[in-house]
């Protein structure tokens, strides 16, 4: 198997992510891509999917551009992680302007392409597992690391994630994500 793509858009990755943690998490933010793209791998082999997954984040959190990704790793790639990104609004916080941007990532990830919600799921999944974990530990203080703190309003967010990949449906790495949902934001 050829791995040249994927290791190098992992050695970027890190590269773009170096010196940064997950939040709250105490450990490397790259752990997050690197088990994005385990679990992409368990829906596809394909190596620009997979490097895709790994690069999930760096047009989102980092100084990476679409453009500079592009020259990187081609338009193909470039285009699976800005389907990916959010976009953010000068001078809006995160905190105000979570709710607009998290609609327009559902509403953006139901229209994009199979391998685009391929990827997507990666990072989802990577997501709610890290909230399954946390949520066992803490239970409901879990919601004060982030920008938004009502529970209802993640409901609403991973909900309409799963819907807007309701296509995966067939996936292993799907029925986990629908699973730690209900589990988490149990009635």
């Amino acid at each position: 198997m050829n791995t040249e793509l994927l290791d190098r858009a992992i050695v970027f990755a890190v590269h773009a992510h170096a010196g940064t943690e997950r939040r709250g998490k105490g450990f490397p933010y790259i752990v997050h891509p690197l088990e994005a793209v385990e679990i992409v791998a368990t829906m596809t082999a394909d190596q620009e999917l997979l490097a895709a997954a790994a690069l999930h984040d760096v047009i989102e959190d980092t100084s990476v551009t679409k453009e500079e990704l592009e020259q990187a790793f081609g338009e193909r790639i470039a285009s699976l992680v800005a389907a990916e990104s959010d976009t953010f609004e000068s001078g809006v916080s995160e905190e105000d302007s979570w709710h607009d941007r998290k609609r327009a990532a559902i509403e953006r990830l139901a229209a994009v392409s199979h391998e685009a919600k391929m990827v997507a799921l990666g990072d989802k999944l990577s997501n709610m597992r890290a909230i399954a974990r946390d949520h066992a530990c803490q239970g409901d203080a879990l919601w004060q690391i982030f920008h938004v703190k009502n529970k209802s309003d993640h409901e609403w967010h991973y909900r309409g994630l799963a819907d807007s990949l309701r296509e995966l449906e067939d996936t292993f790495a799907f029925r986990e994500f629908q699973r730690l949902i209900d589990q988490v934001f149990a009635q």
